[in-house]
């Protein structure tokens, strides 16, 4: 009696496997199992080459709409345990779908988001197999990116780096550089809050003795100081010269208001009332009348 073998091809293998017969659809591969209605369809459409009966070729294996077990010559990118920097092709409630340059685009449940994504966007993810053995991908890559990252041994204060914001902290977020450091961008040092995924451009201001490195969006402090006070001044302007908000104003209300530490607030308006362009009375700040 002639012993039929289980198939043991899934989704998300990649394999290499002989075609067995061709028709007007395309190429049909054996999938090792003795059952030619097991055969797996390669369609004229994901063939990238010209096959003939006996061919080897590897592939990528899919559920097709219907749920049929399909292959296709565009293989991914990544592997299993991989990370990568991905585009974002497609939103729903559930989660996410990347282009890791397979056939189809993989999910990425909402639990493994960091932040809002949304189309477009690249993010830093790890592929792996889900609870029910098909590829999916997380942005939980940190100890992944922690593995592959150099120590900053020959970084210097105020060398500028660019990276890639992979996920938040509860002081600011972490980056990882073109030079493979990883890099923490604290609340006080960013310029607006970047999505997880923006690439950014930041001056270092700080190497850590652990080879890791403290990064600020802001310009040097004199130049950010006149920036900062010509926000303030351009504030007073809008509302007729006077503001209820002062160098006794709480952090919190100066960072809500003018995204500004509590410090270089403080900086900003010492600047000021030094060029005789403002005064503080009674917990408000009021412009000043240029004397002609």
């Amino acid at each position: 009696m002639r012993r039929v073998r289980t198939m043991t091809h899934k989704p998300g293998d990649v394999v290499t496997l002989k075609v067995a017969r061709m028709n007007e659809m395309g190429a049909f591969l054996d999938a090792g199992t003795g059952n030619t209605s097991e055969d797996i369809l390669l369609h004229k459409v994901q063939q990238t080459e010209n096959l003939v009966v006996g061919d080897e070729v590897k592939v990528f294996l899919y559920r097709d709409p219907k749920g049929r077990l399909t292959a296709s010559m565009k293989l991914p990118q990544m592997k299993e345990g991989q990370v990568a920097r991905v585009k974002v092709i497609n939103t729903t409630k559930d989660g996410a779908f990347v282009d890791i340059g397979a056939e189809r685009g993989i999910f990425m449940p909402f639990a493994g988001m960091r932040g809002k994504i949304k189309v477009d966007d690249t993010v830093w993810v790890k592929l792996y197999r889900d609870k029910s053995d098909r590829l999916a991908v997380t942005m939980e890559v940190e100890d992944e990116l922690r593995r592959a990252s150099q120590p900053a041994e020959v970084a210097k204060i105020g060398d500028t780096v660019t990276g890639s914001l992979y996920n938040y902290g509860e002081n600011g977020a972490f980056l990882f550089t073109s030079e493979r450091y990883i890099a923490f961008l604290h609340e006080n040092e960013m310029i607006g809050r970047p999505h997880v995924g923006d690439e950014i451009t930041a001056r270092i201001t700080y190497v850590r003795d652990d080879g890791r490195i403290n990064v600020s969006m802001r310009p040097q402090k004199e130049k950010a100081m006149e920036g900062d006070s010509d926000r303030i001044l351009a504030f007073l302007i809008e509302r007729d010269g006077k503001m209820p908000y002062s160098d006794t104003t709480s952090p919190e209300i100066i960072k809500a208001k003018f995204g500004l530490s509590k410090a270089a607030f403080k900086r900003a308006l010492g600047r000021l009332i030094k060029l005789g362009k403002i005064e503080e009375k009674e917990g408000w700040t009021f412009l000043k009348e240029e004397k002609s």
